[in-house]
């Protein structure tokens, strides 16, 4: 493990040397990273506290592939000459702190770098954003997290007194305290987020430049899944009494949040609630404490990373010829980007959980395993399912179908780097399924 955090240390000279020189690097680094698969639920690669069993290989390997793709995403900052090099430098701090945070096997270890990652997220939304709003997006952002976390250090310190260590593999016992499961969990409703927690998330993926957006979808959501799946462990028994509320309040969520996306004229924010939405599910299926729930929040979080990304880098793809992300004005798109238009509908559809997705996978054991916490969750799981269907649809043939803008007065094709950016995207995230034993490998 140490010996990719030296490589991404290294790379720290080559931030201010050559913008896609450094895109090629990334690259190989998240290709060597593919090579140190260990289909094992112990954990390997030990060296210094830090390690990883399948669950943090897989989130790592993500982290890695997003990070490389924001750098391919974010070509005008570099055209534009807009402090490409400090761009890059804040990349790879943030991509230092993920990778310690999902390969720590010290919990205060994961606390701190939990909480660095911040740090790089809010310099990207209010150096690169868009609107002079970013600086409340970031505010929100910051407190959201920082307010959440405080008492989760408190709860930390009492579970040194009970168990005499924070390693992972030392959390033996049963917490029976209702007090420390809000205390220790809240963080990471937040960060998931929770719905009546998710304030911050459409506020600061709308003010966000694209990479921001990327790595918030991406990544920064899937921290609290992770944290979440980690800790239940030392719930179990308490949990099997009181995350049945939880669960309710995330699928009533879940179903609010798609009636919200109905009636978003901003395609950034319409992918930005739909991430509620998803993620609702996901934290679902980790409080039912069961097998295909784990699984299946593990298939779902990689699904969304890739394809909610995909939909962000869509609409920037947008933003940057019409200057406008609002659906009234992103129309007929199909009569001058056709091909684009191909695109739009894969990922579009993979956002649907169309088969032969990844989402497919990852809901078909979400839905398994919360009609097996309770019967009743059906209603709402039905309407979700809907009206994801219904969003989705409603943002394709909205922004592809009509007439365009007669404001337009010229407009350029998409380049290869962006039928590339997209691609790889697209075509993990419809291969995974293949490899859909190694979402339960490390239960």
């Amino acid at each position: 493990m140490m010996m990719f955090l030296m490589t991404l240390i290294f790379m720290i000279p080559l931030c201010f040397v050559d913008f896609w020189f450094s895109q090629v690097v990334w690259l190989f680094v998240s290709f060597l990273f593919l090579l140190c698969l260990s289909p094992s639920s112990l954990f390997s690669y030990l060296s210094l506290d830090l390690g990883m069993d399948l669950l943090s290989y897989v989130l790592i390997l993500l982290s890695f592939w997003i990070c490389s793709l924001m750098l391919m995403a974010s070509e005008k900052i570099y055209l534009n000459n807009n402090w490409w090099g400090v761009f890059l430098f804040v990349l790879l701090i943030l991509m230092i702190s993920l990778y310690i945070t999902f390969s720590s096997l010290n919990l205060f270890i994961f606390y701190i770098f939990f909480e660095v990652s911040l740090i790089p997220t809010l310099i990207l939304i209010i150096g690169w954003g868009y609107q002079p709003e970013r600086l409340q997006a970031g505010v929100y952002l910051l407190f959201y997290t920082l307010l959440a976390s405080l008492p989760m250090m408190i709860s930390l310190f009492f579970c040194y007194i009970v168990f005499n260590s924070l390693h992972y593999m030392f959390f033996f016992s049963f917490v029976e305290s209702l007090m420390i499961y809000i205390l220790m969990n809240f963080v990471f409703f937040v960060k998931v987020p929770m719905f009546f927690l998710h304030l911050w998330l459409p506020k600061a993926h709308v003010e966000a430049p694209v990479s921001g957006s990327m790595i918030l979808a991406g990544i920064m959501l899937k921290l609290g899944g992770y944290g979440l799946m980690r800790l239940m462990v030392i719930f179990m028994e308490l949990g099997m009494k009181i995350n049945i509320f939880f669960i309710s309040l995330s699928l009533i969520g879940g179903f609010y949040v798609s009636l919200i996306c109905m009636r978003q004229s901003d395609m950034k924010s319409l992918i930005a609630y739909s991430s509620v939405s998803h993620m609702g599910l996901v934290l679902s299926g980790i409080l039912t404490l069961n097998y295909w729930g784990m699984g299946g929040s593990l298939a779902m979080m990689v699904a969304h990373g890739l394809c909610s990304s995909g939909l962000f880098c869509l609409a920037n793809i947008c933003y940057e010829r019409l200057m406008s992300r609002s659906l009234y004005i992103n129309k007929g798109l199909i009569n001058i980007m056709p091909s684009l238009s191909l695109i739009w509908f894969l990922l579009v559809s993979s956002n649907i959980a169309a088969p032969p997705s990844l989402n497919l996978l990852g809901e078909l054991m979400l839905i398994n395993s919360i009609l097996g916490s309770s019967f009743l969750n059906m209603i709402f799981l039905m309407l979700i399912s809907f009206f994801s269907a219904v969003y989705s649809l409603f943002l394709y043939s909205f922004s592809q179908h009509g007439i365009f803008y007669s404001g337009l007065y010229s407009l350029y094709l998409c380049s290869f780097r962006e039928y590339l950016l997209l691609i790889l995207h697209w075509v993990p995230l419809n291969l995974l399924f293949l490899a859909g034993d190694y979402m339960v490998l490390w239960i």
